[in-house]
């Protein structure tokens, strides 16, 4: 068992998946962190108003449950915690509303804990980003402005389903898939 240290910064690790969860919080206390590990928003914040951490690493899609409901939580209760959004659904309105609502950075998985720990530190933006050459294929694009509706509706899938003229089930189907990369 890891010895935790009075010195050693709090994290709150929130995620359904739980063998990832294990694995990440052994390499985080590797590096010296106190990690708490929640598999459901409900729990993440019963352990961040039990304990308000100093650094979050939140999972987008928490079973069927945003993570984006957690971020704006956390900094509700203290707006210097330092909060990593981890995705494997990553678009850009997800993107846009998690740093909106106080995350520092937004990573798409598989990250690992170097990603991470480095992306928790990262307060600036970095303008030696390379922009792309390629535009997004129209897939990509569908996606993305599947989840911008999804946004504009607080996540309601009904209702988004309503505003794009779709049916429900449709709706649903379409998000489960992956994004396509391009």
């Amino acid at each position: 068992m890891t010895l935790i240290e009075e010195d050693n910064p709090r994290l709150l690790l929130v995620d359904d998946d739980e063998t990832f969860c294990c694995v990440l919080k052994s390499a985080l206390e590797r590096r010296s962190y106190e990690v708490i590990v929640a598999n459901n928003v409900t729990d993440g914040i019963f352990q961040a108003e039990k304990n308000i951490p100093e650094y979050a690493v939140i999972d987008l899609r928490i079973g069927h449950e945003s993570g984006l409901e957690l971020v704006k939580k956390l900094i509700s209760l203290d707006d210097n915690t330092q909060i990593v959004m981890l995705t494997g659904f990553a678009s850009i309105a997800t993107a846009v509303e998690a740093i909106k609502l106080g995350a520092v950075h937004y990573l798409t998985k598989p990250a690992n804990a170097d990603e991470i720990v480095s992306a928790l530190h990262k307060n600036d933006g970095d303008s030696s980003v390379l922009i792309s050459e390629n535009p997004l294929s129209v897939k990509r694009l569908e996606w993305e402005h599947l989840q911008k509706v999804l946004m504009q509706h607080d996540g309601n899938i009904s209702s988004a389903a309503r505003a794009l003229n779709m049916h429900r089930r449709t709706l649903q189907r379409k998000l489960d898939k992956r994004p396509v990369r391009e």
